[in-house]
């Protein structure tokens, strides 16, 4: 079967939020974790998102991870690839986005009608995310003056995503401007013709209603390939469905089994969620010095969880607020994070070791070690919890259901919600 559209995502969390919206417009789609095996049967599929865990990564191990991916999605017959991107373009001057995008670029031979350039947009309206004359922002506020540039391994201080991704790009970068993207797909097409003209491999696109998206997405179909955040993959859905109709999927079974709750993002919206379930839920802040050196905290809070786990959901968070976490990368280094994730996903296997067969984790790098850790390979895409987070159900395997959130993402009451979308009343 030939897919409608391959994607390849930079961290799971930010797949999960491209398959919500693919599968919202009426895409059917899988997840996968890392580069499935040839035989992954994909009939009745439109779309696979293949989440890699590579936003922080080495550039180039990024750049041979996201090829890989890529070589799959063209080998099952996608002839459009998007690679998704987080929504406020965390990437160092070093990369990733510029280095992957171009690679891939390469690989696909990136054109179409005489065009050698890549449509570019983190924009997604409906969570706030707009691009406007290139800068980037949230909300009303640019990028660098809001509370998400001071993300843990990829602070981003400059709203302007021309020179952003200039500073990590080979060939030029352009810009295609709201006024001509109210023109519709035509004008953007032609603008991608003339920056292509002028030495441009990547043009930033700007966008600040769903209507935009709709028109990007048309134009950029017709590409080999685009890079941007979850409101790219809803104009490319568009595109790609056209008039057609497609039925939606079936509701999940139920499943059974313990309920746990792991937080280690330390972004506001997360610390206001963990604050909000400490009402509702048994919930266990874990001590990070102690979780760091050595196994008496991990065995702490295995032992405090299943006091609780028999008849309630459990919140364990590592989360911490910025200050807290600059003064512990100060003493322990930057790398920090990595080790508290790793931390997390070994509490995380021995709580399914125990039972636990729903598990929300809130946080990107956190929900890749996690899943990474419990070995899934596939996911099934299901009901929408809030923007950008669906219901997930393990494919293969026992049968398991996961939400996994990035650390902006969801509403104080988040929790609240995904576990009742897991059949939980609190």
């Amino acid at each position: 079967m030939t897919l409608l559209l391959g994607c390849v995502a930079d961290d799971y969390t930010g797949a999960s939020d491209l398959a919500n919206t693919l599968t919202r417009e009426g895409l059917r789609t899988i997840q996968t974790i890392g580069v499935p095996a040839e035989a992954l049967a994909l009939d009745g599929i439109d779309a696979v998102v293949i989440a890699l865990k590579t936003r922080a990564a080495p550039a180039g191990e990024a750049v041979a991870r996201a090829r890989a991916a890529q070589n799959w999605l063209r080998r099952a017959g996608a002839a459009h690839v998007m690679f998704k991107i987080c929504s406020t373009f965390d990437s160092t001057d070093a990369g990733n986005i510029g280095p992957v995008t171009e690679a891939l670029a390469a690989a696909a031979g990136a054109t179409a009608a005489g065009v050698a350039i890549v449509p570019v947009t983190p924009a997604f309206p409906e969570t706030g995310r707009t691009v406007f004359q290139g800068h980037l922002f949230v909300g009303s506020r640019p990028l660098h003056e809001s509370p998400l540039k001071d993300h843990p391994l990829n602070p981003m201080h400059d709203a302007d995503l021309v020179r952003v991704l200039a500073r990590q790009s080979s060939r030029g970068v352009g810009l295609v401007a709201l006024d001509i993207v109210e023109r519709g797909a035509a004008a953007i097409a032609a603008r991608l013709g003339e920056l292509a003209g002028q030495g441009c491999g990547a043009a930033i696109i700007d966008a600040v209603a769903e209507r935009h998206l709709v028109a990007l997405g048309q134009a950029a179909f017709a590409l080999p390939l685009s890079t941007g955040a979850s409101g790219l993959g809803l104009g490319l859905a568009r595109a790609a469905i056209g008039d057609g109709k497609i039925s939606p999927p079936p509701p999940f079974p139920a499943v059974g089994g313990a309920v746990a709750i792991i937080a280690g993002s330390c972004a506001p919206a997360t610390l206001e969620q963990i604050d909000a379930a400490q009402g509702i839920i048994p919930t266990r802040r874990l001590d990070i010095d102690r979780l760091l050196t050595g196994g008496a905290e991990l065995a702490d809070a295995v032992a405090w969880a299943g006091e609780h786990l028999r008849d309630r959901p459990v919140l364990l968070a590592s989360s911490a607020t910025p200050d807290a976490v600059a003064r512990l990368q100060s003493a322990q280094g930057r790398q920090v994070g990595v080790r508290i994730e790793a931390a997390l996903a070994e509490l995380s296997a021995v709580l399914v070791a125990h039972g636990v067969r729903r598990l929300i984790v809130a946080g990107g790098e956190t929900a890749g070690a996690v899943i990474d850790r419990l070995g899934i390979s596939a996911l099934a895409i299901g009901a929408e919890i809030a923007p950008g987070v669906p219901l997930l159900r393990r494919l293969g395997g026992e049968a398991m259901l996961f939400a996994l959130k990035s650390g902006n993402f969801g509403g104080r009451d988040f929790f609240r919600a995904a576990l009742t979308a897991m059949g939980v009343r609190v």
